[in-house]
């Protein structure tokens, strides 16, 4: 077999009695790390220690992973202001945490006779979120519905680290302030994890 030491020196091609002598003499295992070549190679290594920081490793790779998810926001095409203001509020939340926002404009009655009030409310929210995303699919309409895309500038895992960031600042911040409230510490911490921990593809709507 050829040999790695456990500073991953070649060792070379020596027999199993030898390479385990060697194994027994620096207090590691033998662990065959590629059985298909030829000669099959083995290393000198700390077994327990190797499972170990790759459980760590695969950990941080999926607490990093970070997936696309599509919210959906739904208006009415003579929304108030108020409530307009409103749904734009939960549009920048979700492009600033870098998730994709459906954007649908719902037609009832006469009003499918002017898709133009529509195509205008959606034209309007697109600049004003424009610092924040851009319109990935172009305002289409879909039966009753007008649709419009708008996708996040910000990508998925910078949203994720600076959520994270702002979390350990709150954290800091807590320390520093002992005489704030637990109580506003603690719900801090957990909407700040809401807005990190979304890491499976889902699709958020709200009606007008």
């Amino acid at each position: 077999m050829r040999l790695v030491g456990p500073s991953g020196e070649q060792v070379g091609i020596v027999p199993l009695a030898k390479a385990l002598e060697l194994a027994q003499e620096y207090d590691l295992d033998l662990v065959e790390v590629a059985a298909n070549a030829r000669p099959p190679v083995c290393k000198l290594m700390d077994y327990g220690k190797f499972k170990y920081e790759s459980a760590m490793k695969a950990r941080e790779a999926r607490k990093n992973q970070a997936h696309t998810v599509i919210k959906e926001m739904k208006l009415r095409p003579k929304i108030d202001p108020h409530d307009y203001d409103t749904k734009k509020g939960h549009v920048v939340r979700f492009l600033k945490q870098g998730d994709k926002v459906k954007i649908t404009i719902m037609f009832r009655g006469r009003e499918q006779s002017r898709p133009e009030l529509g195509y205008r409310l959606l034209q309007r929210l697109a600049e004003d979120v424009q610092d924040l995303g851009f319109v990935e699919s172009n305002p289409k309409q879909d039966g009753r519905n007008m649709i419009m895309v708008l996708g996040p500038h910000k990508k998925k895992t910078e949203a994720m680290a600076e959520a994270r960031q702002a979390q350990e600042a709150r954290k800091a911040e807590a320390k520093a302030n002992p005489g704030r409230s637990q109580n506003a510490a603690d719900a801090d911490a957990v909407n700040a994890e809401v807005d990190v921990e979304d890491e499976a593809p889902a699709e958020a709507s709200a009606e007008a």
